[in-house]
């Protein structure tokens, strides 16, 4: 499908179909496409824990309050923002260089206006960064699904501290939100809810 028909067909899913398997094959094509999202100086700030085993889907879903919507995905994905990414700029660049598609000079210029940026900026800048690079990287996610016939839902509802401990997520990761896939219950689909008219929320040159 093009663009137009993807972004006109994508709806946050209301209800699943309980029982519905998703394969890694299915996961891995999405992520393929998930991973050319752009990130500020192509850091890949996002991290992605993808959940199927029923007992440990239940553990998510505890820490997500208990929503129904947890138990009946076929899969629940943990998207995560990496607030270090930028300690990783040397392993980013170094195969750019060896490849000649860089010079040393441009390297290590990479490198000191990428350290110089997120540590000038300090840890609260770090972490913005990780959940804005991540929430890009979670659209292209749902897109990507929407392309090879998976539904989504981003989600919010979870205790951060609770699900970094059922994950054992490191430190230097901050959650950003979950995404339940899985195939739509089609009697519970509705008419997509009101969106305003372009005018109201785009403006040009100023406001």
């Amino acid at each position: 499908m093009d663009f137009k028909e993807l972004a006109t067909q994508r709806r946050s899913a209301i209800k699943f179909m309980e029982g519905v398997e998703i394969t890694d094959e299915d996961l891995n094509k999405i992520f393929e496409l998930t991973k050319l999202a752009p990130s500020c100086f192509n850091l890949q700030h996002t991290r992605y824990v993808v959940i199927r085993d029923k007992e440990k889907k239940e553990k998510v879903r505890e820490a997500a309050w208990g929503q129904y919507k947890v138990h009946t995905a076929s899969a629940v994905v943990l998207v995560f923002g990496d607030k270090k990414a930028f300690e990783n700029v040397e392993s980013i660049y170094m195969g750019m260089k060896m490849l000649k598609m860089i010079d040393e000079y441009e390297y290590q210029d990479i490198i000191t206006q990428t350290r110089a940026l997120y540590t000038g900026k300090g840890e609260r800048f770090q972490e913005d960064e990780a959940i804005r690079n991540a929430s890009l990287s979670a659209m292209s996610f749902m897109y990507a699904a929407q392309h090879y016939g998976w539904d989504t839902c981003p989600m919010i509802g979870f205790e951060e501290e609770a699900m970094k401990t059922v994950l054992n997520a490191p430190d230097n990761l901050v959650p950003v939100l979950m995404i339940t896939i899985g195939k739509t219950d089609e009697s519970s689909i509705r008419s997509r809810g009101y969106r305003k008219p372009v005018a109201e929320f785009v403006a040009y040159e100023s406001f």
